[in-house]
């Protein structure tokens, strides 16, 4: 199998071990591949599955997330479908941001330059749909940060309180609340 049938499965293992506690044994036994195969697909080791991964959110992100922002309809049905695609991408809030993962212990130094990359393309997005209704660009920045801050957050405290209702909430009442 092409080492992209891989990517869920070692996505769903760095959100719950993250990249220190994801073991080559864990990985192996996830993904049914023995050591010798996992490096085969992946010869950069750990790093390289890690990058896979993230690569493989990039793309989820601009076919997702930045499509969406940048589609059609008015700001609240486009900040809408942002925080449904959210919504599916962390299961109702049942999922971690492997992001927020990725930028504690050793995976930080590795990864950081990706994952703010990915974090300031999300952010930008969200500020050009307030620059196109004439809103100020500082203003617009706050915003989009402001989203960022209240989503991440939200799935922080459900990872923490293991209820995902925080941030159920905070994707339902985020696009009026950002658009008042």
């Amino acid at each position: 199998m092409p080492k992209e049938t891989y990517i869920p499965c070692l996505l769903q293992l760095f959100r719950q071990y993250g990249y220190d506690g994801a073991t080559l044994s864990k990985i192996s036994e996830a993904t049914e591949l023995g050591k010798a195969s996992l490096y085969h697909h992946f010869p950069g080791g750990k790093e390289e599955m890690v990058k896979a991964v993230l690569d493989y959110l990039e793309q989820w992100s601009r076919e997702n997330l930045l499509s969406t922002l940048q589609g059609e309809g008015d700001t609240v049905s486009r900040l809408r479908r942002m925080c449904d695609r959210l919504n599916e991408l962390y299961q109702g809030g049942q999922q971690p941001c492997v992001f927020v993962i990725l930028l504690s212990g050793s995976a930080r130094d590795v990864f950081h330059a990706q994952v703010k990359g990915l974090f300031v393309s999300w952010i930008d997005a969200i500020a050009q749909v307030f620059l196109e209704t004439g809103m100020d660009e500082v203003l617009a920045q706050q915003k989009a940060e402001d989203a960022a801050i209240m989503i991440q957050g939200a799935l922080i405290l459900s990872q923490g309180l293991d209820d995902p209702s925080p941030f159920q909430r905070v994707i339902q009442q985020l696009p009026q609340q950002l658009c008042i």
